[in-house]
């Protein structure tokens, strides 16, 4: 295994280029399933995420070739309505498949899903959601097994806003019989990319991105092209790095309407922003100011970024209390911060992060995508020399962080385990 090698305190200065969103890539990919044909996707990030769910692509029958940041599935062989437990089992978003391959060949076996291991996050709410519109659904030595002779519109109401169970309705529903009208939708930019990207292969949605997302079922739908909305989780990472840092960043190509929540709490904290169309200019005080926060569903605080926010407070002037109303078990990352020196304690769900005046170099262990970013940021700001191991679950959410890094000033590098 590989490992990334951190000498801290250099302030971070200059500009770096965001790739495209990879929870927007995932859906899209999937539903590329629905087209039977073949479909061109631009900028979509060269990640392990990416590769997983381009290998299900080709177990189910597809043709998927990569040139450069562009994707070309063709799907038009696809017959073998099949996604396999040694890969959906290490990436919770390739569940996605279940509602385009429903939706096409009327009969399918997903395995039940892995990835992150951030507290319980069933897939009860898409199972509901598959089950209303008709599907007869079994569970079978680990697999979930759909079938449905033609699935009908239906009223769905989500209990709890989820992201990956929108959009696995929204995929199984375009070829529905009649109207679907999904109530309490998440309202995600990456929720809203793929009904755009569903409406360009021909489907009827209106509302995506509000709580009620209609969709009109059509007879058939045909392959399209798409470019990949920008990483807003990408961009809010270097813009903290920056802010932990005390240097001054900017973030190209990015979609500053989609960071709103955080670019307030960014200067909650003491940050200086300056915003383009496509770009964010952060520069940092010098004294990090200390901020609560709740991570709630978009258009709230992500909490994604609560394992981030959790390192850039650690060095905050005063205490800061977090709490994540998403996924309230999220906290693996508080125990590898304390390693670095960071004064936080865990009270009924709740983080409170005692802000310290220097976090120290240590051994570290990323543990999920998100602790393992927020790690990367605490040992940028910490004096001495930071190992980080297990960073396989980084490599899944960021491409070349270390590359990145090291052209904003980072001393960064990859080694292998035993160097």
């Amino acid at each position: 295994m590989e490992k990334f090698v951190i000498r801290g305190g250099i302030r971070l200065s200059g500009g770096v280029k965001i790739n495209g969103a990879k929870n927007a890539a995932l859906p899209i990919m999937a539903a590329t399933i629905l087209g039977g044909g073949k479909s061109r996707l631009e900028n979509v990030p060269d990640l392990r995420d990416v590769t997983t769910m381009a290998n299900i692509l080709r177990i189910i029958g597809a043709k998927v070739y990569r040139e450069g940041h562009t994707l070309i599935i063709d799907t038009a062989s696809c017959d073998h309505p099949v996604a396999p437990y040694e890969l959906v089992s290490t990436m919770r978003a390739s569940f996605c498949v279940l509602g385009p391959l429903l939706a096409r060949f009327a009969r399918v076996r997903v395995s039940l899903p892995g990835g992150c291991v951030i507290g319980l996050r069933p897939v009860d709410r898409h199972i509901k959601g598959i089950k209303a519109l008709g599907a007869q659904i079994e569970m079978d030595q680990g697999y979930v097994v759909a079938k449905a002779h033609k699935l009908r519109g239906a009223k769905i109401s989500f209990d709890i806003k989820t992201v990956t169970g929108t959009e696995n309705v929204m995929m199984a529903a375009v070829t529905a019989k009649g109207t679907t009208m999904i109530e309490n939708a998440a309202k995600e930019p990456e929720v809203v990319a793929l009904a755009h990207f569903l409406q360009k292969m021909g489907a009827k949605i209106e509302g995506a991105g509000t709580d009620n997302i209609e969709i009109e079922g059509v007879d058939a739908l045909c392959p399209a092209d798409e470019t990949i909305i920008p990483d807003r989780i990408e961009t809010a990472t270097f813009l903290i790095a920056g802010m932990i840092t005390r240097g001054k960043v900017t973030t190209e190509g990015c979609c500053p309407d989609h960071l709103t929540a955080i670019l307030e709490k960014l200067q909650e904290c003491g940050a200086k922003i300056n915003l383009t169309d496509q770009t964010i200019e952060l520069e940092a005080p010098e004294q990090i100011q200390a901020a609560d926060l709740i991570a709630t569903p978009y258009p709230g605080y992500p909490t994604d970024l609560q394992p981030l926010h959790t390192s850039l407070v650690s060095l905050a002037s005063g205490s800061s209390a977090i709490t994540d109303a998403v996924h309230p078990e999220r906290f693996t990352h508080v125990p590898e911060l304390r390693r670095l020196g960071a004064e936080i304690t865990l009270e009924d769900k709740v983080a409170v992060v005692k802000g310290v005046r220097n976090l120290k170099g240590a051994p570290v262990m990323a543990s999920d995508i998100r602790a393992g970013a927020a790690l990367v940021a605490a040992a940028l700001a910490a004096q001495g020399e930071t190992n980080i191991s297990r960073i396989y679950h980084i490599d899944r959410g960021h491409e070349k962080l270390e590359e990145k890094l090291s052209t904003l000033g980072a001393q960064i590098k990859r080694e292998n385990e035993g160097t």
